[in-house]
């Protein structure tokens, strides 16, 4: 989940179906729902950019551009790594960490990715 303050939107990332929902949080009630990658584990609102960054265990993080508090679309999905789902945005350094597991091909590894 993350939260909108300013706005007052709460967002919760699903997995089954992979949805964005956000929620009106003075009504409580859905004002938006769109598809995104699968396996969302972390969920980031960027306040500076109006975007959310939805890390997915299927190997991308989806970029979500807030059109207004009712209106989101998908605006790019950033190749990650599979099972990577974790990570941390330090919107100071406008920086999303994200961690890769070990696979049989290659070690584990913290991946960063500066927004703009």
């Amino acid at each position: 989940m993350a939260i909108d303050a300013s706005s007052g939107r709460l967002f919760v990332a699903t997995r089954r179906p992979p949805l964005l929902l956000a929620y009106d949080t003075e009504s409580g009630k859905r004002v938006s729902e769109l598809p995104i990658c699968g396996d969302t584990d972390d969920l980031f609102f960027d306040s500076a950019r109006k975007q959310l960054y939805a890390i997915c265990g299927e190997g991308k993080v989806a970029v979500i551009r807030q059109r207004d508090p009712d209106r989101y679309e998908v605006i790019e999905q950033v190749t990650t790594a599979p099972g990577a789902r974790t990570g941390l945005f330090v919107p100071d350094r406008s920086t999303l960490f994200v961690a890769a597991p070990a696979r049989i091909a290659g070690a584990a590894a913290v991946r960063i990715y500066r927004v703009q």
